[in-house]
């Protein structure tokens, strides 16, 4: 995809504050420090348009990235991060439900799982609250990271992820590395395919 223009145009952390344009958006959501951040930054050429901290659960809002006008990519908050106050954890909780379930211009969820560890209670309890919520969508995980594992453990782990996710034959994993370009053009394959219906 020939990206011209990319920028972040709010950071909200209430629907008040979500952009009113309606044109269609793409959330990312998994635990802190799963790469939601890097990994937008490698599917749009960029190296810190959206910011990637090495503390986990930095990022307290959702984040709204213009691509070209013509779409939204949407970082969540990462959840799973312990060093925090049960009632931040449970507004940070409520901001996230309240946008992956009622927002309409919302078209898909991507699930992102460290494709080197087995997916956390966190991330089971997020994958049924999505099926839950969007039963007609196919889930799209993406394990990342993938540049991390050894040769030896790479066909192991990834299916393992998807036995645990317990993913069918409509769902897809995509294995995904900010070393190389795995992963990156389907990322957008998706996309594309689900904007043409």
């Amino acid at each position: 995809m020939n990206i011209h223009n990319a920028q972040i145009t709010v950071s909200a952390v209430k629907p008040t504050q979500y952009p009113k344009t309606g044109v269609p958006e793409f959330a990312f959501v998994g635990r802190s420090n799963v790469g939601k951040s890097s990994l937008i930054n490698k599917i749009l050429n960029r190296k810190s348009l959206a910011r990637v901290s090495s503390t986990p659960g930095k990022t307290i809002t959702i984040n709204f990235y213009d691509i070209d006008e013509t779409i939204f990519l949407v970082d969540l908050p990462g959840y799973g991060y312990a060093k925090r106050s049960q009632n931040e954890i449970r507004e940070w909780g409520d901001m996230i439900e309240s946008y992956l379930s009622q927002r309409p211009q919302l078209k898909q969820i991507f699930l992102l799982v460290d494709a080197r560890h087995i997916p956390t209670k966190d991330d089971m309890m997020m994958l049924e609250w999505i099926r839950t919520v969007r039963p007609d969508d196919s889930v799209i995980a993406i394990a990342t990271k993938t540049d991390k594992l050894k040769k030896s453990e790479r066909e192991d782990n990834l299916n393992r992820i998807y036995e645990k996710l317990e993913l069918t034959e409509d769902d897809i994993l995509v294995p995904f590395s900010t070393k190389g370009d795995e992963g990156k053009n389907t990322v957008w394959d998706m996309i594309n395919m689900i904007l043409a219906g």
